[in-house]
């Protein structure tokens, strides 16, 4: 399994000096980061700052113009398939199938992998269970509440067992509720189960429980550190105002 075969603390996505445009606008410019083994790092930005650009290059929707993305070591402009292989993403916007059960979304997703039958049924059996919806296995996705397709979203980019994670704005239309789940669920996997996760959200509150926070502006990372080190760093006495100092964004929450 591609996250057992990483040992902790080993880095599972490598982002070197990364840059994207579109025409005159450049979305990113030369962005580092990095998340290793088990550690949940929070991608802290305003609204337009490049989150969703780089989830997009880190996927492989999209070729970055200039740097290198490195999934598991593995370089994803020479080698896409086996560095794909070891990442799981939830997106920003919906991405189930309404008209498919809860079930036939999981399988759909997990033959696009190459899972056997055998393998795809236990771990569709596992993951629902951990997420609290072995109920609505034969639910239609559109009958679900608005936490749980997140929840299925979430089950489903785990089935190939990756070894890093992207959740890109992952709470967006949430109740508070579903958003502090989401949030804790994530975390969990990553002190059990070892997995990287990398969190893109506007909102201070869900970058605060990270072990990291990088803070993306206008295409540029203007600090990383603990939240500790942020707080400090700036001179402020929270992580919210830390990140309005940095950012002068007016989306801190």
């Amino acid at each position: 399994m591609n996250r057992t075969a990483v040992e902790a603390g080993a880095p599972v996505l490598e982002v070197d000096a990364v840059s994207k445009r579109y025409g005159k606008l450049t979305a990113l410019d030369g962005v580092s980061l990095s998340v290793a083994a088990g550690e949940f790092v929070a991608l802290l930005g305003p609204n337009g700052a490049g989150k969703t650009t780089l989830f997009q290059l880190l996927s492989g929707l999209f070729v970055a113009d200039g740097g290198a993305v490195r999934i598991g070591g593995r370089d994803i402009r020479h080698d896409a398939v086996s560095a794909l292989a070891s990442l799981g993403i939830v997106f920003q916007q919906p991405t189930l199938d309404l008209d498919l059960t809860v079930r036939g979304n999981l399988r759909f997703h997990a033959r696009l992998h190459g899972l056997t039958r055998q393998t795809m049924g236990e771990r569709i059996t596992a993951e629902l269970a951990r997420l609290g919806l072995t109920d609505q296995l034969n639910d239609t996705a559109r009958t679900l509440s608005g936490g749980n397709r997140r929840r299925v979203e979430l089950a489903r980019a785990l089935l190939h067992r990756p070894s890093i994670l992207l959740m890109d704005e992952p709470t967006v239309g949430l109740d508070p509720a579903s958003r502090r789940d989401l949030s804790i669920h994530v975390r969990r996997l990553c002190a059990e189960q070892g997995m990287g996760v990398l969190w893109a959200t506007h909102l201070v509150d869900e970058a605060e429980p990270a072990d990291r926070v990088v803070v993306l502006d206008r295409g540029h990372v203007l600090q990383a550190g603990n939240p500790s080190e942020l707080v400090r760093g700036t001179g402020t006495g929270s992580l919210a105002d830390a990140f309005l100092a940095l950012t002068g964004a007016g989306q801190a929450a």
